[in-house]
């Protein structure tokens, strides 16, 4: 790409043409403050003014996060004029803004109190009346509170980015000073067709819209001396270190274990025990599919994002969903059944505790079709920040923990098939190395399916398999899969097994992980979307190859709970803990 010549305060550069101001002062070594700042450009372009700057020549201050550089440009951040512009510009946002830092969880990630520091504004210079408040907790996941919504626009675009235009629930209502971010009509989330992917949480610069916490429900189960489990998906360990100010990237699985055991779980159990588990039901299911004329393509089912999207908008296509749970409810109702009988625990006596990237999984636990003898197979989830929270309330030095092991009881075995759910085209992989294994008699020698790897919205291949072809699809995030739903409702679909996950990269980039965003990581130059993702999903690539076990139908345990429990995949009694059923549902609705 041409570079052209800037100067930033008075000292010359050579950048990228088409860069913005704020980019090219990023890439020269400045920090203009920003609410929009390498946040992917989700935003209302320029409508906080917060990255106002002095271009010589041009008639007035400038917002930089909209104004690209061209050749010969001369910027000033630090002038009289810009800086009080800038201070002036968060002073008038924190005058409507609800200021109980205290009680916010987002505290010590708002980018609001950041930049408010940055440029030294003053609360309650500007003092009047404020925007009416709407505060939304209905659902399971997620909580709305307009008194802190800046009006960013940030969520808005995320969901429309993530989901494609005609998915987007959240919009400006009501006009001027009354002006809110809701659902239309500012209806509550419960009666909106949102899929709960807690993507909007993510991008949110305040505590406007967060995870709903049950962090005080564990406390009340441990309290009431129940016999409390916590499993933890595999797109946790990859990015936890990351709530202590460890590199992206950077895998905590044993420190995850210690600091789970020292927060006084009875049992610390990975749900990738539980993913293999899936594979064996998932896999059966597609190959008696394959072979009987079932249903095709065959749609997983593990993105609870996903099923909700898929209930509310293409309720005609359920019967292409597999009927089987997401991982961690079948360990909740292996747990409650098999494990419980096995330890002498009574079913109503154990609550188990879902350590999940996923603010989706909230919601998903509440469905009446996840129940095992009228008891939920999950009680409560917490996402990857909640964790990080509970660690910091206790007090303990998580980068200085040692390394320790998952409880090695009869359900705690996985292979590197299990850990590589957690990336978008993990399950169609692990499902393959399964299904090669049962349509040959022989593993497949490569092992890894790189076909079916990468984050582009939607990824297809062919798989050879003893001269069968099967063609298969991989979407992440519901732009892409509406793609290839619109072509199965249209009978045009070529693909025998499909796999889709409601967030943009998969569970490593879950409604439930940490806050991204440059300023809250100083160990790291990247600012990229695609190059956080990447480094998430490297961590659990890397953890599958250091497994001696790959395949979820080697994994000695599973054998063992089909032997002594289940029968065989798809039995009956399978059927009955471990599958599920689907409702189609409508949209907005009072």
């Amino acid at each position: 790409m041409a570079k052209v010549n800037i100067k930033i305060e008075g000292v010359s550069y050579q950048v990228e043409e088409g860069l913005t101001i704020l980019e090219a002062a990023k890439q020269c070594g400045y920090e203009i403050p920003s609410l929009c700042a390498f946040n992917h450009g989700e935003c209302s372009n320029g409508s906080c003014r917060v990255c106002l700057v002095e271009v010589v020549g041009a008639r007035g201050l400038v917002a930089s996060c909209v104004y690209p550089v061209n050749e010969g440009m001369e910027i000033i951040i630090s002038s009289p004029k810009a800086t009080e512009a800038r201070r002036a510009s968060v002073e008038l946002l924190l005058s409507n803004h609800s200021q109980h830092c205290q009680q916010c969880d987002k505290n010590g990630k708002c980018e609001l109190l950041y930049v408010a520091s940055a440029t030294g504004a003053r609360e309650g210079r500007f003092a009047g009346s404020k925007t009416p408040t709407t505060y939304d907790e209905l659902t399971p996941t997620i909580v709305r509170d307009t008194s802190k919504c800046i009006l960013c626009g940030r969520c808005v675009a995320r969901c429309k980015n993530a989901h494609g235009k005609d998915m987007g629930i959240l919009g400006f209502e009501n006009r001027g000073f009354n002006t809110i971010v809701a659902p239309a009509e500012n209806r509550s989330f419960i009666n909106s067709p949102c899929i709960m992917c807690g993507q909007c949480i993510n991008v949110c610069p305040t505590g406007a819209l967060m995870e709903k916490s049950e962090i005080a429900k564990v406390d009340a189960a441990m309290k009431a001396g129940k016999y409390v489990i916590v499993q933890t998906a595999p797109a946790v360990r990859a990015a936890l270190g990351e709530e202590f100010g460890m590199k992206i990237g950077t895998p905590v699985t044993g420190k995850m274990v210690a600091a789970l055991r020292r927060l006084g779980f009875k049992k610390v159990f990975d749900t990738n025990f539980a993913a293999d588990l899936t594979i064996m039901e998932e896999g059966t299911e597609l190959l008696s599919r394959l072979t009987n004329g079932g249903v095709l393509p065959m749609i997983t089912s593990c993105s609870p994002g996903w099923v909700n999207y898929a209930e509310y908008n293409f309720g005609d296509l359920l019967p292409h969903l597999s009927s089987c749970k997401s991982p961690h409810e079948m360990f909740g109702a292996i747990l409650k059944t098999y494990y419980a009988e096995k330890i002498g625990v009574k079913p109503e006596d154990m609550y188990v505790v879902s350590i999940m990237p996923c603010s989706c999984k909230k919601f998903e636990k509440e469905r009446d079709q996840l129940k095992t003898n009228g008891m939920p197979d999950v009680d409560a989830v917490l996402t990857t920040r909640e964790l990080g929270r509970l660690i910091r309330r206790a007090g303990i030095n998580f980068p200085k923990l040692p390394d320790e092991d998952f409880d090695t009881d009869i359900v705690h075995d996985y292979s590197g098939a299990g850990v590589i759910f957690g990336v978008t085209g993990g399950v169609m992989e692990a499902a393959l190395r399964t299904v090669y294994f049962k349509l040959t008699g022989k593993e497949y020698e490569k092992i890894n399916f790189t076909e079916v790897r990468g984050l582009e919205g939607v990824r297809e291949a062919t798989i050879d398999i003893n001269g069968t072809a099967v063609n298969v699809a991989v979407a992440n995030g519901m732009k892409g899969a509406k793609i290839l739903l619109d072509d199965i409702r249209a009978g045009k679909s070529k693909y025998h097994f499909i796999e889709i996950m409601g967030c943009p990269g998969g569970c490593i980039n879950g409604g439930g992980q940490p806050y991204v965003r440059d300023v809250f990581l100083p160990n790291e130059d990247d600012d990229i979307m695609d190059t956080y993702i990447q480094k998430r999903a490297n961590a659990l690539y890397s953890e599958d190859e250091r497994q001696v076990i790959r395949q979820s139908h080697n994994n000695p345990q599973i054998k063992a709970l089909y032997d002594e429990f289940l029968g065989e995949p798809n039995s009956h009694k399978a059927h009955e803990l471990l599958h599920t059923t689907y409702a189609a549902r409508e949209g907005f609705n009072d």
